[in-house]
């Protein structure tokens, strides 16, 4: 309640808390090792660099301001729901606002992407093009993806796969498989800030008939396989070492182990409104697993 009191309708905290600052790493740490993978190669631009990051962060904000509004609508965020604070469902903002920001966000994007089209060719443009219609499509649309189950690999793809690979092209010019080999770990712990999250919402979304992949495994099976999605991090990196990479690629992001294995101790064992703590530390975890991964390509 005081956090809601601390908030007005319509202001910048309540656009704040929509574009939810905690879950962009999502977005950060893609772009770092993408450009770090450029980087070991002497290839790495700072203005590419930026403006890959720039688009990625607005398409990450403009989804979550369309989840905001059609989860609200959907009847999946209520007042008996488990997460943060919705600005939609707390009368914050309304739907309509939020859609309206969507679109903006996503405009902005699009701009910034002409730009990357430019450098990156064809792919670059398809990915963008994707990565808007996925945005949209997550929870908004006449069959929400997230809410038949397809959330977590539509998040492996555009938050691992082509945002590294993609970073990395329109910087090098040139494909790579050592960048397609190192967004394997950023994706696979983009995926777990997304099946932590639906572990949390497991009650909620079968009411609403949100069909998450955490409800279709049930609570159990959604601890292992977040659990899963951890350890597939790390063990995706001596394939890079095995490509090519820098033997610190392949150890640097060991020194988050202990974190990782906290935080898969700590899902198993809480529930509800307690496992807000489990997600933010998943975020913490992948910036740091990031940026040790792309320590590695640079030192």
């Amino acid at each position: 309640m005081a956090a809601l009191d601390a908030l007005s309708p319509g202001g910048a905290g309540a656009w704040l808390l929509a574009a939810r600052p905690a879950t962009l790493t999502a977005s950060l740490a893609p772009v770092a090792v993408g450009t770090a993978v450029a980087a070991s190669a002497g290839e790495a631009r700072a203005i590419p660099a930026l403006a890959a990051l720039g688009a990625a962060l607005l398409i990450q904000v403009g989804t979550n301001f369309a989840n905001d509004a059609f989860d609200f609508e959907q009847g999946a965020d209520t007042g008996e729901r488990a997460g943060p604070l919705r600005a939609a469902q707390a009368g914050l903002l309304s739907p309509s606002a939020l859609r309206a920001a969507t679109l903006a966000a996503f405009a902005a994007a699009a701009l910034i992407g002409l730009y990357l089209i430019a450098r990156g060719g064809w792919p670059i443009a398809l990915f963008g093009l994707l990565g808007l219609l996925a945005g949209y499509a997550y929870t908004g649309g006449p069959v929400p993806l997230g809410y038949r189950g397809f959330g977590d690999p539509l998040v492996f793809l555009f938050f691992g796969v082509f945002a590294v690979w993609g970073t990395h092209r329109v910087q090098t010019l040139g494909p790579s498989d050592l960048a397609l080999a190192a967004a394997l770990p950023i994706g696979l712990l983009a995926t777990a800030l997304i099946a932590v999250n639906n572990l949390r919402d497991i009650e909620t979304d079968r009411r609403a008939d949100k069909r998450t992949l955490a409800v279709r495994l049930g609570p159990s099976g959604a601890r292992r396989y977040y659990a899963l999605l951890l350890a597939g991090s790390y063990l995706a990196l001596p394939g890079l070492w095995w490509l090519g990479a820098p033997a610190a690629c392949a150890w640097l992001p060991l020194l988050t182990a202990p974190m990782a294995w906290r935080l898969s101790r700590e899902a198993r064992v809480r529930e509800g409104v307690e496992l807000n703590w489990v997600l933010v530390g998943t975020a913490r975890l992948q910036l740091g697993f990031g940026a040790l991964l792309a320590g590695g390509f640079i030192l």
